[in-house]
């Protein structure tokens, strides 16, 4: 296959981050989040909802009786896990944690069948059955994470003993499953495989991974339908008659090539876009690339809201159609913010534009990280813009928005999903083509890339996203010329740019500031990007937003929170030309940027409690001041319930 190869991502090794920011959420993540999750992936967590994930695992192994527990994906919480997990020992060996894992990997090696099948639901109810729901009961997408996992572990250790089981599943699905006849012409119901055997064709270089990768996605939609025929001839419940969208809640509607819209379940669509993005990359078919690109543009020019959250019904987990960005009865799945971030990832891997990569900032500051608390214990799944209490307590159409993170969930697929992001984020700040080194998010700490002339290393000193100053020394470098590619974020309006003390002006491209000279160890690039508050207005298309400005500083969105400017949020206006003053707080919540400014809130004046209407009323609206404390969105809900808003109304 012909490879259209862009940029790779750097190994995670070989970016290590020391700032505050993001170090501080990765320490989270390796010293209380996999922990946690651990003891939940075992039942062990007090007033939490039981996983049954290890439970099923030693069922099925025989080692004690049980009944499956849990959802039909179950399997897949301890491969996001074990993921995470290997991320986490790539820059913080931990001989005690390679040890749980270890016996982890133990656990579910033993439950593998001897035709190398390896899914607990269908070990114990029944292998006669198994591949009769490819639609709903996912036994490729547990697969798809399963291989995601064995293969960061293989990466992080050396250790293949889940990654030899994975293979001889996916040969055993490969047996069952693929074009030729007397096979099942299947694809997965909840994608992710795709993305997975791209890996694993990476690390083992067969090329029986990608074609089978390939076939899901050039398979997926086609007339007559599979999950018609499948529904029909084993009688399985088709859950989405009702619907409007039908089979493309499975993004299954129609050939994936014709696909012009963003639609269906949300996670599953950016899972399935990042799986044709690699496939595009790795064969260099150019017609998954331009369906990628458009989808792409529908995705976030249309359907994403300013926190990077995507999947605005709750009903389906879904999109709904172009412009349709409720604040109050969103959904925005963390999960999907995390897909988001895959997608983009991958599309830098085949075009180096910056649009990716201030998408892929957006999320991970906004509306990826703020389904975390601060002490990883824990999480939300629904990332809302707008929170009343009481709305969620008793407005059936708003119960799925919490006002407080849970301590685990039932169907926990965001929490380890979580995990397995920020122990990977080294993989996301860089790209490697060639000679040039991109530059995606700006993280301290230091970093060794091998370029084609040589390798070259370097510190990253930065306050990111505090500040804007950005400060790269250099280590070590080729004594060639290298280029050094720099994103300029598209809320960057002015910026200064030095090498080795000397200002310059340099060559932009698509968002990327391009430095070309043979670099001496010792020399420093500065750039300095103003970051001043900007008032965000959106699209009149979005009828929720009219009337409102969202309050943004650098990449990162604020929101009022009840627990400092009181109830009534609906109720507060800002001036279109307000001015806001800004201070470092270190003591809220690891330290944040916080934000002040004058506002008003309209007032109760003229109104009694029985008084619903005013007819012809003389009586104009009156305001009163009121002095505003704006916080980072992402760390709502670290305090006791109350309201919260990002959209404020505007005079």
């Amino acid at each position: 296959m012909n490879e259209k190869l862009f940029s790779n991502p750097l190994p995670i090794g070989d970016v290590r981050v020391t700032g505050h920011f993001w170090k501080d959420l990765m320490e989270t993540a390796r010293t209380k989040v996999i922990p946690y999750q651990w003891e939940a992936l075992n039942d062990r967590i007090e007033g939490a909802a039981p996983s049954y994930c290890m439970r099923n695992f030693h069922a099925a192994a025989g080692k004690i009786k049980a009944e499956f527990g849990g959802c039909v994906f179950q399997d897949s919480d301890v491969a996001k896990w074990l993921e995470a997990v290997a991320y986490s020992l790539m820059w913080h060996p931990d001989p005690e944690l390679e040890k749980i894992a270890d016996g982890a990997i133990d656990d579910i090696v033993a439950a593998q069948q001897p035709d190398g099948y390896l899914d607990t639901y269908y070990i114990l109810n029944g292998l006669d059955k198994r591949f009769t729901n490819l639609k709903d009961h996912h036994e490729l997408y547990c697969l798809g994470h399963m291989i995601e996992g064995a293969v960061a572990y293989y990466q992080a250790t050396g250790k293949d003993k889940l990654l030899k089981a994975l293979e001889r599943y996916v040969d055993c699905v490969d047996e069952h499953i693929g074009p030729e006849e007397g096979k099942l012409h299947g694809y997965p119901g909840h994608e992710i495989i795709e993305m997975a055997l791209v890996r694993l064709y990476e690390v083992t270089k067969k090329e029986k991974y990608l074609r089978l990768a390939k076939y899901f996605i050039d398979e997926r939609g086609k007339s007559p339908l599979y999950f018609e025929e499948e529904t029909k001839k084993h009688g399985n419940k088709f859950w989405w008659d009702e619907s409007s969208f039908k089979y493309h809640y499975y993004q299954a509607g129609e050939p994936v090539r014709d696909q012009q819209y963003a639609i269906g379940h949300a996670v599953r669509a950016v899972y399935l876009y990042s799986g044709v993005a690699d496939v595009a990359r790795r064969t260099g078919d150019e017609t998954l690339y331009e369906t990628c690109r458009r989808l792409w543009n529908d995705t976030v020019n249309r359907q994403m809201y300013v926190t990077g959250g995507i999947g605005s019904s709750q009903y389906g987990e879904a999109f709904t159609f172009d412009y349709d960005l409720p604040n109050d009865t969103i959904y925005a799945e963390t999960c999907a913010s995390i897909g988001l971030v895959f997608f983009a990832i991958r599309m830098l891997g085949i075009e180096p534009r910056g649009e990716y990569g201030d998408v892929m900032e957006r999320a991970l500051y906004n509306g990826i990280i703020s389904g975390m608390s601060q002490d990883g214990r824990s999480f939300f799944y629904v990332n809302p813009l707008e929170v009343i209490p009481e709305s969620s307590e008793k407005d059936h159409l708003r119960h799925h928005v919490k006002v407080q993170r849970q301590k685990w969930f039932g169907c926990a697929c965001c929490p380890p999903n979580l995990a397995r992001l920020l122990c990977s984020m080294g993989a996301y700040a860089y790209g490697v083509n060639g000679d040039t080194l991109y530059t995606h998010l700006y993280l301290e700490g230091n970093t060794k890339a091998a370029l084609a002339s040589g390798e070259v290393s370097f510190d990253v000193k930065t306050n990111y996203p505090w500040d804007g100053d950005v400060r790269i020394s250099i280590q070590s470098a080729p004594s060639a010329p290298v280029t050094l590619a720099l994103r300029i974020p598209g809320w960057c309006r002015s910026y200064t740019l030095k090498v080795a003390g000397e200002t310059i002006t340099p060559d932009v491209r698509d968002g990327y500031a391009y430095i070309t000279r043979a670099f001496a160890p010792g020399e420093e690039i500065e750039l300095v990007m103003e970051m001043p508050v900007r008032l965000v207005r959106a699209n009149p298309r979005v009828r929720e937003d009219i009337g409102k400005v969202a309050v943004m500083r650098g990449p990162v969105v604020y929101c009022l929170e009840e627990a400092d400017n009181g109830d009534n949020l609906a109720r507060v206006y800002v001036d279109a030309n307000t001015s806001f003053t800004e201070h470092f707080d270190a003591d809220f919540f690891g330290g944040a940027m916080i934000l002040e400014s004058k506002g008003e809130v309209l007032s109760d004046d003229g109104w009694d409690a029985d008084t619903l209407y005013q007819y012809n009323s003389e009586a104009a609206p009156t305001y009163t001041a009121k002095a505003l404390r704006w916080i980072p969105y992402y760390l709502w809900a670290n305090r006791d319930p109350g309201e919260m808003t990002v959209w404020v109304r505007v005079k």
